[in-house]
């Protein structure tokens, strides 16, 4: 039998060792889909519920996986449907290559059922390379383009396939003109600044007494170099969100969480920093970061694209960040001046202080459970080699500053594009990337009702092929919308608009034992660590329900008190329920929350 276009991909896919592909059928990809059955599903097809989904599993899969991902969608409303989860790629730069299904060629330009103009569709969200595959003898050389693409420049790229394309018979490329053939391999390379730009950085790190260090998710490889450098220069360490698993928070030094969701360390160490260290890193709030005027600064990013453009860098060194560390390091003062000693030991007492600050704020009161506290007492359950999942909203305020990432934790959210309902996906793409590895997903009830809940199916569905079959999925349940209510009693001085803001009460513990998933739900302080260990001690995915408060607000760390009143006022116009419980004794509660304790610091 002769080997179709479709048996080409799968039997390309496998040579670049794909093992399993998130995807959902359609009659766009039946080609594919008949060459799986051929294939005895190698790699493995794996069904989601939707396919933005698919490629937020594949998203999911490539950041904790460290290699490519892959979404297969049909034409028309599948390939549509992928866009949200090719975005959120693209702008966290993971590599990832989406295969989707197009028309017949002979139906083209006819206004045909489900024919959209994939091209255009996707030129902006796979920029760095999106191609049609119109006749066999352009594959092998536009399927290896895309993934090597995908891994060069950690993006998202797709490669569009016509119906009837899939099912004709493979010719190779031909050694003749005007064919392009190809070649499978793709060798490691590691990129290094010069010289003399090291040592002009060196120069300016060694210039400083207050000395601070900032890593996103480009330094995760450098863990030990971060470190080996941090403590020459005497240097306090913030993490961007996207590297909170980078370096581990048990560290004296380390600040944890930079920006909104930040702590209050990581605020006080660029408030008061005069020399700035930024390692894989496009942290894009300038406002967190030293004045322009008081700090001098040096950039590492492997992407020149990337770099020099969130804060005005001295140096920008141009390479890998563990082998730039690696060069950098013996040109850095090995002694610190008394200057440097006293600044290394107010970064250790800050961070300190804020340990404590966190603990009290989760042992606030609240009606009927405190979300700080629901995430505060995972943190000692966590097992060292658990992989943790955060959705965007106020679950990500409590997954930054309660988590401690130890050992050899994993953990990720949407850091760019901030995409609601990222987190179930991401987890079932970490179960299949990690199968051996327990997983926890933090959801806020939001983004469980927007798609987390059918995607427990998959989960489900899953289960049984997972070494170790544990995904705790632990959901804020506070019937609210609540980032957005309280940005918009912070930054709107408006109280909660309840038509937009409020959410039914849906029963998803119950919902997850319908399905023969554990269900646990809790409405009690005094039950919260029983119910994360129920769900960390199941023998399958569980979902662990929490009952919490709508009011106990997202503090940002560099909050003042009057910031603290005005939203307090904006708070109180409303007449609704949600508000009365903040109504009594609300100052007292709030100077509890800001930093030291006192309201003022």
């Amino acid at each position: 039998m002769s080997t179709k276009v479709a048996d080409n991909i799968l039997e390309r896919l496998r040579a670049w060792d794909v093992e399993c592909v998130f995807g959902y059928p359609g009659d766009g990809i039946n080609g594919l889909l008949a060459a799986w059955g051929r294939a005895d599903d190698q790699p493995r097809f794996i069904q989601s519920r939707h396919e933005e989904m698919s490629a937020l599993e594949a998203v999911g899969y490539a950041k904790f996986g460290k290699r490519l991902g892959v979404c297969v969608a049909t034409s028309g409303p599948g390939a549509i449907h992928l866009l949200n989860g090719l975005y959120d790629a693209k702008l966290d730069h993971v590599p990832v290559l989406a295969l989707v299904g197009q028309t017949h060629r002979t139906a083209m330009g006819g206004s045909y059922q489900q024919e959209v103009d994939l091209h255009t569709l996707f030129k902006d969200v796979a920029s760095d390379f999106v191609e049609t595959v119109t006749v066999p003898e352009q594959l092998p050389n536009v399927l290896d383009r895309a993934i090597r693409t995908a891994y060069a420049r950690r993006c998202p790229t797709a490669v569009i396939l016509p119906g009837d394309v899939q099912e004709l018979d493979y010719t190779p490329p031909a050694h003749e003109f005007k064919m392009v053939p190809s070649s499978l391999d793709r060798s490691a390379w590691t990129a290094l600044p010069s010289p003399s730009a090291l040592e002009r950085a060196a120069e300016v790190l060694n210039s400083g007494t207050r000395a601070a260090i900032l890593i996103g998710q480009g330094a995760a490889g450098a863990r030990a170099e971060v470190e080996q450098i941090a403590e020459r220069l005497g240097a306090g360490v913030a993490k961007a969100l996207l590297g909170k698993d980078a370096l581990s928070d048990e560290l004296p030094y380390v600040t944890g969480s930079i920006g909104l969701l930040g702590t209050r360390p990581s605020y006080e160490l660029m408030r008061d920093c005069d020399t700035l260290l930024t390692i894989g890193s496009s942290f894009p709030y300038s406002q967190f970061l030293p004045e322009f005027d008081k700090a001098r600064a040096v950039q590492i990013d492997i992407d020149p694209h990337m770099i020099g453009m969130r804060y005005p860098y001295e140096v920008n060194l141009i390479g890998d960040a563990r082998a730039t560390l690696r060069e950098l390091i013996p040109l850095i003062t090995d002694e610190r001046s008394a200057a440097g000693r006293d600044w290394y030991g107010e970064v250790c007492a800050g961070v300190e202080r804020w340990h404590g600050v966190m603990d009290r704020r989760a042992q606030l009161d609240a009606d009927p459970v405190n979300p700080e506290f629901v995430a505060r007492a995972l943190d000692p359950l966590l097992p060292a080699d658990a992989i943790i999942t955060s959705d965007s909203g106020s679950t990500a305020n409590w997954y930054a500053r309660h988590l401690t990432m130890r050992g050899d934790m994993r953990s990720s959210l949407s850091g760019t594009l901030a995409t609601m309902g990222c987190a179930v996906p991401y987890a079932i793409g970490a179960k299949f990337a990690h199968p051996n590895r327990p997983v926890v997903a933090l959801v806020g009830d939001g983004a469980m009702q927007m798609n987390g809940l059918a995607e427990l199916i998959t989960a489900a569905k899953y289960r049984h092929r997972w070494d170790d079959p544990r995904l705790v999925v632990g959901i804020w349940n506070n019937q609210d919308l609540n980032q957005v209510t309280w940005e918009l009693r912070a930054m709107g001085g408006a109280p909660s608009f309840e038509p937009s803001q409020t959410l039914p009460d849906v029963p998803y513990a119950e919902f997850a034992r319908s399905i023969g998933l554990t269900g646990v739900r809790v409405e009690k302080p005094e039950d919260v660590v029983a119910g994360w260990r129920a769900g960390l001690e199941a023998d399958g995915p569980a979902v662990v329900e929490f009952r919490t408060d709508p009011a106990v607000p997202p503090i940002p760390p560099h909050a003042t008190w009057e910031q603290m009143e005005s939203t307090a006022a904006a708070l109180l116009k409303g007449d609704s329920d949600r508000a009365s419980v903040m109504k009594q004794g609300f100052k007292a509660k709030m100077q509890e929350f800001l930093p030291g304790g006192d309201g003022r610091s």
